[in-house]
C-alpha cells in the first residue's frame, strides 16, 4: 500500500462537506474520508474506495482540488484532495479495513457540515489543528472563503 500520500475525498452536496469522525484509543476527532492506495490502484479509485469503506456511499470523483504537503512527522507526506460528489443514499459510519485490529479504533459518527457556516461545527472541528486549517483550504478551493 502507498503511504506515501493520503488520497482524500471532500464530498459535497448542497453546501455541505462530509467528515468522519474517529475515535482511536480515548481520542476522538472529525476529519474527510481518505487513505493510502493500494497496489495497482488509481488515485480516483483509491479515493472512492476509501469513502466506500468509511462511510458505505459511492461517489463520483470530479476532480483534484488540493494537492498539498503533509504535516512533518505524520504517516503521510502528502494529501491529495478530490472534490467528490456523491451518489443515491445516506452515508453512515464504515470501517477502516488497516485499523481493524487496532484496540479502541472505531469509525463512530458521519456528518454534514455548511460549508457556508462555520457556526454550527462541531467544537472539537474547529479546534483541531489539522482538520480546521484543511476545512478553510477546502472553502477557499470551493469559493467559499476560508483560508487563502
Amino acid at each position: 500500500m502507498n503511504r506515501i500520500t493520503r488520497y482524500q475525498g471532500a464530498v459535497i452536496r448542497d453546501d455541505h462537506l462530509l467528515l468522519i469522525r474517529h475515535h482511536l484509543r480515548g481520542r476522538e476527532y472529525w476529519l474527510i474520508p481518505g487513505g493510502g492506495r493500494e497496489n495497482g490502484e488509481t488515485e480516483v479509485a483509491c479515493v472512492r474506495r476509501e469513502i466506500l469503506e468509511e462511510t458505505h456511499l459511492d461517489v463520483t470523483v470530479e476532480r483534484l482540488l488540493l494537492d498539498e504537503p503533509a504535516h512533518p512527522g505524520g504517516m503521510y507526506q502528502r494529501y491529495k484532495t478530490y472534490l467528490c460528489l456523491p451518489g443515491p443514499g445516506e452515508p453512515s459510519p464504515g470501517h477502516e479495513p488497516e485499523m481493524a485490529d487496532a484496540p479502541g479504533f472505531a469509525i463512530t459518527e458521519v456528518g454534514w457540515f455548511d460549508l457556508r457556516d462555520e457556526s454550527d461545527w462541531a467544537v472539537d472541528v474547529l479546534a483541531d489543528p489539522i482538520t480546521y486549517p484543511l476545512l478553510q483550504r477546502i472553502q477557499a478551493a470551493l469559493g467559499y472563503g476560508g483560508a487563502p
